[in-house]
């Protein structure tokens, strides 16, 4: 990494529905790497289809309430993420859940996840929110990344995709 990279900060942008494509070219180059030794290519492939389709992203952004934020490094799409507001707890509180954070994998290590990272926690803090939560595989390695952003394990959980589950870490950061 070049001192150069390190003070030229991305650009981060709110993504919106014509920017799909560029997602999907993100998805591409960033989900197999991220996932080829945690899961099963079966479930790998099957997971991608479900989430990063054209339809499956407009879903997200249109009935879900999903925001993505482009990244980008020397004009380039190099990482995105999204988000959404979860429902009000029992005390009031209102939180977020960080939902995708993927930065390509020739951009990694250069401090860009923590740009999105803290861009999603200002968004969300800007909204009311008061914490923002996570959902990460048990063997990823990010986990390490989110306990150095604050974030702390909660509980775990194995949720269905399909024929599939995802062996999964809660996590939360208070805003």
């Amino acid at each position: 990494m070049t001192s150069d990279a390190q003070l030229a900060p991305p650009r981060i942008e709110p993504a919106t529905l014509q920017d799909i494509p560029t997602i999907i070219g993100l998805a591409e180059a960033t989900w197999e790497p991220t996932y080829r030794f945690i899961i099963s290519r079966e479930q790998l492939e099957y997971m991608y289809r479900v989430i990063y389709t054209s339809a499956s992203l407009k879903r997200q952004m249109t009935e879900q309430q999903h925001s993505f934020l482009l990244a980008y490094v020397e004009g380039e799409p190099a990482g995105f993420a999204s988000f959404s507001p979860l429902p009000v707890e029992e005390d009031g509180h209102a939180g977020y859940k960080l939902h995708k954070i993927y930065v390509l994998p020739t951009r990694q290590g250069q401090g860009l996840g923590v740009h999105l990272i803290e861009a999603v926690e200002n968004a969300a803090r800007n909204a009311g929110g008061r914490f923002l939560d996570l959902n990460v595989n048990r063997y990823n390695p990010a986990i390490a990344f989110y306990e150095r952003r604050g974030f702390e394990r909660q509980r775990e959980v194995d949720v269905p995709i399909g024929p599939y589950f995802m062996n999964d870490y809660i996590m939360r950061k208070a805003l």
